[in-house]
């Protein structure tokens, strides 16, 4: 009986880690767990999808076209690389495979579900925020609210996500924590700009130089 209940608990674990391993495989949203380490400098839109797929795979996701959540601008006015354009039209769930917005209206809207339990990492693990030990609760995006380039003037994305120097990028609270009670440090994606584009500045504000990645479904 004993051999027996050991094989049982053993069938029981077995199923219970495959079940996680395929809502693992479902997940089409997660936070990275780390930045690519130089600030801001991501590579350009190329790299940072580039950093969402290498986290994904190791994580044993399925998926192999992750994009991140980030927005470009242009020289000269031009029309810029709008976040919500590189995301597909969901819904998007989880590692856990909660759906943390059904689809673009949604995620850009007060119906999203993108709060600091669900925003996880690709491990499925909390990402730390405002009031832990250590806090990397700005996520960068360089977006406006409605998930567009901004207009707002001077430097969002810290050279298009390719400086680690001076600049500024737009940065949202997946914790939607702030300083203060106010609807910009609640705003998952565009809360407030970033003291510079190095680690350390990032750093100096509540970051890491941290992502929101999606496939674009």
């Amino acid at each position: 009986m004993k051999l027996s209940g050991i094989a049982a608990g053993a069938a029981i674990g077995a199923m219970a880690s495959a079940a996680y391993a395929q809502k693992k495989a479902d997940m089409t949203f997660f936070v990275t767990s780390a930045g690519k380490g130089n600030g801001a400098d991501l590579g350009g839109l190329e790299g940072a999808d580039a950093h969402c797929n290498e986290l994904a795979k190791a994580a044993g996701s399925k998926h192999d076209n992750w994009h991140a959540y980030l927005s470009t601008t242009a020289p000269g006015g031009d029309a810029g690389v709008n976040a919500r354009d590189r995301v597909g039209k969901g819904p998007w769930r989880n590692a856990k495979g909660v759906v943390v917005a059904k689809n673009v209206a949604d995620l850009h809207s007060d119906k999203n579900n993108i709060n600091k339990q669900t925003a996880l990492s690709e491990k499925g693990e909390a990402v730390s925020g405002r009031g832990d030990a250590v806090n990397m609760h700005d996520i960068l995006t360089g977006s406006d609210p409605a998930g567009m380039y901004s207009t707002a003037g001077g430097d969002t994305t810290c050279g298009n996500w390719k400086s680690s120097g001076e600049g500024s990028a737009i940065v949202g609270h997946h914790d939607r924590m702030g300083l203060k009670e106010t609807r910009h440090m609640k705003s998952w994606n565009s809360a407030h700009g970033s003291r510079g584009c190095s680690q350390d500045g990032l750093k100096s504000t509540g970051g890491a130089g941290l992502l929101y990645c999606f496939v674009p479904n």
